[in-house]
This record gives C-alpha cells, sequence and structure tokens, in this order.
C-alpha cells in the first residue's frame, strides 16, 4: 500500500482530497500546519506529498525546501495562485508538479499516479539499459550505474530528474534538445505539469556545477538546451 502526506489547512479540501485517496487505497497522513508536516515527512517512510502552499506556522515553499534536505519523495504542490512566480518557485525548490486551485480530485489523483508510474519506470529502465554506461569527458564523468557525477574530482548530488536530465542531454553532445523532447523523454508521456519543470531543472544542475567552476548545459535560444564540454 502506498503511503501519501496531504497538508493542508483548509479541512475542507484535505478531507475531500483524503476521501478520494482512500478510495484508491492509499494510505493517508494529514497534516494540516507546515510544522506538522515537515515532522511527518521526516518521520514517515511515504510515497508522494501532497503540499499547500499557504499553510500556518511554516508554508508550503519551506515545507518543500526542508524535506529536500533529506528525501527525494514525490511532490505535488497545490496553489490557490496562477501567477507563473509561484509556480516556477515551486518547481525550483523541488515540487515535482503542482495543480491550482480550485481543481478536480480526480485530476489530483491520475497525477498522482502519473508520477508514481513515473518513479517505477525510470528506475526500471535506469537499471535494465544504462548500468554498463560511464561518460568520461575529462573533469566530467557520469556514472550511471552508480547514479554519480564527478565534476574536476568532487561529487555533484542530483536528484533524481536533475540526473537524468543531464543523462540524457550527456549522450549526445553538441545535439540541441527542444523542451518538449526533454519533457517527452526525461518525464515521460503522461507527465501533467508546465514545461518550465525543464528550465527549473537545468538552473538547478548549472548552479551545482558553477560551485565547482563548470557549466556545461547550453541554452539555445529559442530552440532548447545542448551539452557542451
Amino acid at each position: 500500500m502506498l503511503h501519501v502526506l496531504v497538508a493542508d489547512d483548509d479541512d475542507n479540501i484535505r478531507a475531500i482530497i483524503v476521501h478520494y485517496l482512500k478510495k484508491q487505497n492509499f494510505n493517508v497522513v494529514e497534516a494540516n500546519n507546515g510544522r506538522d508536516a515537515v515532522a511527518l515527512a521526516l518521520e514517515k517512510q511515504l510515497d508522494m506529498v501532497i503540499l499547500d502552499i499557504m499553510m500556518p506556522e511554516m508554508d508550503g515553499y519551506d515545507v518543500c525546501r526542508e524535506i529536500r534536505r533529506v528525501s527525494n519523495v514525490p511532490i505535488i504542490m497545490l496553489t490557490a495562485s496562477g501567477d507563473e512566480f509561484d509556480r516556477v518557485l515551486g518547481l525550483e525548490l523541488g515540487a515535482d508538479d503542482y495543480i491550482i486551485k480550485p481543481f478536480s480530485p480526480r485530476e489530483l489523483v491520475a497525477r498522482i499516479k502519473a508520477i508514481l508510474r513515473r518513479v517505477d519506470s525510470t528506475s526500471s529502465r535506469d537499471v535494465v539499459k544504462e548500468q554498463s554506461f560511464t561518460y568520461d569527458y575529462g573533469e566530467i564523468k557520469i556514472d550511471v550505474d552508480r547514479r554519480e557525477v564527478i565534476v574536476k574530482g568532487e561529487n555533484v548530488t542530483l536528484r533524481p530528474k536533475e540526473f537524468d536530465l543531464l543523462v540524457h542531454l550527456a549522450k549526445t553532445p553538441g545535439n540541441v534538445y527542444r523542451r518538449e523532447t526533454l519533457l517527452e523523454h526525461v518525464w515521460g508521456y503522461d507527465f501533467f505539469g508546465d514545461i518550465r519543470i525543464v528550465d527549473a531543472h537545468v538552473k538547478k544542475i548549472r548552479h551545482k556545477f558553477k560551485k565547482i567552476g563548470c557549466n556545461v548545459l547550453r541554452t539555445v535560444w529559442g530552440v532548447g538546451y545542448k551539452f557542451e564540454v
């Protein structure tokens, strides 16, 4: 049975989400504030977190940040705002998807299932297809089997989707990939979210590489991204 945390200070919304998840045989734990959400996320073995942005004691952004310090559990953020800044900030902090209120509970359940399918299929695909590959570009070495990235002798820690995105680009240095293509191959055909999640992940990878004085992900304006050494 899969375990889901639902964190929202609106009792009615939380009750509706919990009702639909339990109908789908999810085991659900609840929080009505940010601090309890962090505590439960650190205490429980979770498969998914549903996280409202506007909560008392600690907002959803801070909760997401704290969870990401210790866990790669998938996170869907709920927001009452359609503002681009709010959506992109959530993605940059490590959320896997977002959904704008009001929303259909059935759509939320569909997004949860889609993300969980991608997590399972990515793990299987990495083991079966990629396990013997190591990409060596001098200062940059990517061990796909161990899911390790070494830059100038230093280990760079990437989240699962950051690693998958880097590997996809590194397979063919110099090739330019459109955001739609990266979204399709890295996130999957059934991804519901915003295409700007690609930009958010590229930004994170660049930030981690630049700390070591390296930048291999280039923007091709109006087209997409490429890996260049």
